[in-house]
């Protein structure tokens, strides 16, 4: 019922920034929360961000300050910015939207399929 796809993952080197998009679709109404998480190999998956409808944000601790969330609520995109970027983040990033009102119902959890971001010299 909800696609999310994400883009602009990659290779940067160590201290480079990256802006990851997520643009979620299918005949949607409202989305409450949208976020990023990220899951490296062998650990478990994350929060890295997460923003609401109203522009409330929080984020992981790894990240704060050096990564910042945004939406467009009329697109049904959110962003992440991610600056000062350190091998530890090297990971796979999802995409997540949260209680989603679409036309066929209520979705309580959606997630994208990820996008590869390495940090390395």
């Amino acid at each position: 019922q909800v696609q999310l796809v994400e883009s602009g993952g990659g290779l940067v080197q160590p201290g480079g920034s990256l802006r990851l998009s997520c643009a979620a679709s299918g005949s949607i109404f409202s989305i409450n929360a949208m976020g990023w998480y990220r899951q490296a190999p062998g650990n478990k998956r994350e929060l890295v961000a997460v923003i609401t409808s109203a522009g409330s944000t929080n984020y992981g601790d790894s990240v704060k300050g050096r990564f910042t969330i945004s939406r467009d609520n009329a697109k049904n995109t959110v962003y992440l910015q991610m600056n000062s970027l350190k091998p530890e983040d090297t990971a796979v990033y999802y995409c997540n939207a949260q209680r989603v009102q679409t036309a066929m119902g209520y979705v309580r959890d959606s997630w994208g399929r990820g996008t590869q971001v390495t940090v390395s010299s």
